[in-house]
């Protein structure tokens, strides 16, 4: 509870106040004290209580006098509004030293109980939650309390009306938190004592705080025709005037009348680099009885809001929609990608040559999260800050109802690199590491070496990943890579272990080692790209080329580096890791590696369905040996492994299978605010 306002006494004359019910006020009993006086006592009407706060502690009133030398402090508060302007009061009389009845003098006070209350839904059960008076806090956990505001970034039709009210449809208002405004008590205090709403200058830019008026549709319509259908007839449109945000820092409530005033926040702007999340709106009574005089605060409130984080999807989320370009040259792998998106039970969604413009890397694009309230939840594209040609798909063709859209780029467009395109931002599944859960997975990106100077994710991007709280980012080494993308060395497949999943690293020294077991089975001359237009290796020049091998000694390393990071960050051990074979060359005139054949850790996960580069490697016994190694990994934990032709189309321009998709899941079952913090 808050501190107590004090009110003056006055033996001279009655002083008149009012009393917000559920608070405090401190009488000053010393302040009057009449000559000669050495003790006093209070008397009540049955409207009023009063405790005695002595060396602080607190009582009912458990004799008549106390003397003026004790320091006890009376506190006196309402249970209920009044009924009439000052229609309770208190008195308080000054004694002598001698034992009379008769007192020195006496002070008067007239209350008048009001209710003045700001709620919002601190439970997080999709329910206000009316006269609480614990609402100025934010906790985390399934037994926190606080309220959740969805950062309205989907796209709904909306028309502006005269007089500066906007006209909003229920869609709209469904992105919105409700919040009341109640009053109740005499009428004529009102009009001497204003409600007002306010915010600080600094949360004025992160919300919209609407005053709803409610009319029915068919109340506008009957005045200029006489035909209104019956559907039109149970519809209700809510014109909202703009009370706070931007300029507004203040709003006077209108209260003709004591009554329930219903407001809509909405929230405007994610958790961000000097923005916390935390929102506070507050509501104060001011004594404005005096004309011409400023107004004095006699009781105020205030309610906490948390901006909803945006949330990305692991791989072991079930997908919903496939997203992938049309190009000259990827009619075979689409028919491919097709028929695994059929088997998976997905929608596909292919954007065209006119709106990709050429463009064919969907995952370096966007990546998918959604925002959740206790009411809703809806998909949310963060858009990434590369703004190649397929810069318009996210914001022109996903953005739209219940589908948001928001992007971080830095103000200076030389600051981005190929390191801020989102093959390079992936999200583990849920995750404990040494007693601590993460529920919602860790958002992994890559960058350089602590130590060194090279290519990292632009800052804006990595302050809004890290701002969002709950899904805790680790920062891998991905800037050995000419692409520096962390989905050419790593990935999450589903799994029936204890984790739930496995992780799968490309590894170099696995396929060193399965060609050095078919060398030795006296399979050296099989041809790595059998009947391609390119160069062919056997598996045998492969081992004998000693610049390659060196090249993928250190790739090793530098994933092997990687692999520590990843198993102290996701509290992961080696039966949790899966290699994948993998081989990586450095080309003349560079210091960055790319994959040597089509990277098969690059791949798309849809369930337990693997879209998965083909290697076209080595044939043995009719079958591609290293086909037959990741089926012989990944099948015993129920995944089917589909292998897709992305040679010309996507592995010749440096990315695979995973770079050219992209998949929108399902939410978590999860609901962030549990988390604990």
């Amino acid at each position: 509870m808050a501190s107590p306002r004090t009110v003056r006494l006055s033996c001279l004359r009655p002083t008149n106040t009012v009393c917000v019910v559920g608070t405090q006020l401190l009488l000053d009993v010393y302040g009057c004290v009449p000559p000669g006086a050495v003790s006093f006592e209070v008397k009540r009407t049955a409207g009023v209580q009063a405790t005695y706060r002595h060396r602080m502690v607190q009582t009912e009133a458990s004799r008549n006098r106390w003397p003026l030398d004790s320091g006890v402090e009376v506190l006196v508060s309402m249970d209920y509004s009044s009924d009439s302007l000052n229609d309770n009061k208190i008195s308080v009389s000054y004694y002598g030293s001698e034992k009379k009845d008769t007192p020195l003098a006496k002070a008067r006070l007239y209350f008048t109980g009001v209710v003045v209350s700001l709620d919002v839904d601190t439970s997080r059960d999709g329910k206000v939650n009316l006269n609480r008076s614990e609402q100025a806090s934010w906790t985390w956990g399934s037994k926190g309390q606080g309220a959740i505001l969805l950062v309205n970034c989907d796209r709904e039709e909306k028309c502006i009306c005269s007089g500066g009210q906007d006209t909003f449809n229920t869609a709209d208002l469904a992105d919105m938190s409700v919040m009341y405004v109640t009053t109740k008590g005499p009428r004529a205090a009102f009009e001497t004592h204003d409600v007002v709403l306010h915010i600080t200058p600094a949360e004025a830019d992160k919300v919209y705080v609407y005053h709803a008026i409610v009319r029915k549709v068919q109340e506008e319509e009957a005045q200029t025709s006489k035909r209104v259908s019956q559907d039109t007839a149970t519809e209700s449109m809510i014109r909202l005037k703009h009370a706070l945000g931007d300029e507004k820092l203040v709003y006077k409530v209108p209260l003709t009348s004591p009554q329930k005033n219903m407001f809509f926040v909405e929230g405007i702007t994610f958790p961000d680099a000097g923005f916390s999340g935390l929102v506070s709106i507050g509501v104060t009574l001011m004594d404005s009885s005096v004309e011409n005089i400023p107004e004095v605060p006699i009781f105020t409130r205030n309610v906490i809001f948390r901006m909803t984080p945006w949330i990305m999807t692991p791989n072991t989320l079930k997908p919903v929609e496939v997203f992938v370009c049309s190009t000259a040259d990827n009619n075979t792998f689409l028919g491919e990608l097709t028929e695994l998106v059929k088997r998976a039970k997905c929608k596909l969604t292919i954007c065209p040559k006119v709106e990709n413009r050429g463009d064919r890397w969907m995952q370096d694009e966007m990546e998918f999260g959604y925002i959740e309230d206790p009411r809703k939840n809806f998909p949310v594209v963060l858009d990434s800050p590369r703004n190649r040609e397929l810069d318009v798909f996210p914001f022109k063709c996903l953005l739209g109802p219940d589908f948001g859209y928001w992007t971080r780029e830095p103000e200076d467009e030389s600051e981005v690199n190929s390191l801020d395109s989102f093959g390079n931002l992936e999200v583990s599944p849920p995750v404990t590491v040494n007693g601590k859960e993460y529920p919602l997975g860790r958002i992994i990106f890559g960058g350089t070496l602590p130590t060194f100077y090279g290519r990292r994710m632009t800052k804006v991007v990595r302050d809004f990943l890290y701002a969002q709280q709950v899904q805790s980012p680790v920062e891998l080494y991905s800037d050995w890579l000419i692409v520096g993308h962390v989905d050419e060395f790593m990935t999450f497949v589903p799994a029936p272990s204890e984790k739930g999943f496995c992780l799968l690293l490309a590894s170099p020294m696995a396929c060193c080692t399965l060609f050095e077991e078919k060398l030795k089975d006296g399979h050296g001359d099989a041809l790595m790209f059998k009947d391609l237009d390119t160069h062919q290796m056997t598996i045998k020049e492969i081992l004998e080329d000693k610049y390659l091998i060196e090249q993928n000694t250190y790739v090793q390393g530098c994933i092997d580096w990687n692999r520590g990071i990843l198993k102290k960050e996701l509290g992961l051990e080696e039966k949790d890791i899966i290699d994948i074979p993998v081989l990586f060359y450095i080309p003349p005139k560079d210091y960055r590696a790319v994959a040597f054949f089509p990277d098969m850790v690059n791949m798309i996960v849809l369930g337990k369905l693997l879209g998965i580069p083909k290697p076209f490697g080595p044939i043995i016994n009719g079958k591609c040996c290293l086909e037959e190694k990741v089926c012989s990994l990944l099948e015993p934990l129920g995944l089917n492994c589909t292998f897709i032709d992305d040679f010309s189309s996507y592995h010749e321009n440096l990315g695979e299978v995973h770079c050219g998709t992209n998949v929108r899941r399902e939410p978590f079952a999860f609901k962030w605010w549990n988390m604990v913090a």
